[in-house]
């Protein structure tokens, strides 16, 4: 197996194991010089297990800085759509409606590109619920 797949592999176990103490651990170890497509996948997990939302930005900050570091792979465009729409939920948490249009709006722009299958359809089904929180004027914790 190679370090490439090896690394995939653990960050998918403290993923699905929801253990942001391994994948800070990951993210270290990777560092910022590392695999974009590796630190994009740590960060995004570890953007999901934060207790505020402050610190979910961060993170969900740095997931798309790495998108940015390597425009043209087709595993980091992929996440995309999820990762604005990440974004979207966070400026609209932390009561920036601005922040949030821009990145929703690029979420609905990129969803067309999203598979047909149940990952696309959960995507496609959170742009609505951000987009009916956001004309609500709604910074709650979507359920």
């Amino acid at each position: 197996m190679s370090d490439s797949t090896n690394t995939m592999q653990r960050i998918s176990e403290a993923a699905a194991a929801a253990c942001a103490d391994d994948l800070a651990a990951l993210w270290d170890e990777i560092g910022p010089a590392g695999d974009p497509v590796q630190r994009c996948t740590v960060a995004h997990y570890l953007a999901d297990l934060q207790a505020d939302v402050e610190a979910e930005l961060m993170w969900d900050e740095r997931a798309l800085a790495c998108v940015a570091e390597v425009p043209s792979s087709p595993q980091l465009r992929a996440f995309l759509p999820s990762l604005h729409l990440n974004l979207a939920d966070d400026y609209r948490r932390v009561d920036d409606p601005c922040a949030a249009m821009e990145h929703l709006a690029l979420a609905k722009v990129l969803s067309p590109a999203l598979p047909a299958n149940d990952y696309g359809t959960l995507i496609r089904d959170c742009i609505r619920k951000v987009d009916r929180a956001l004309e609500l004027g709604s910074i709650a914790p979507l359920s």
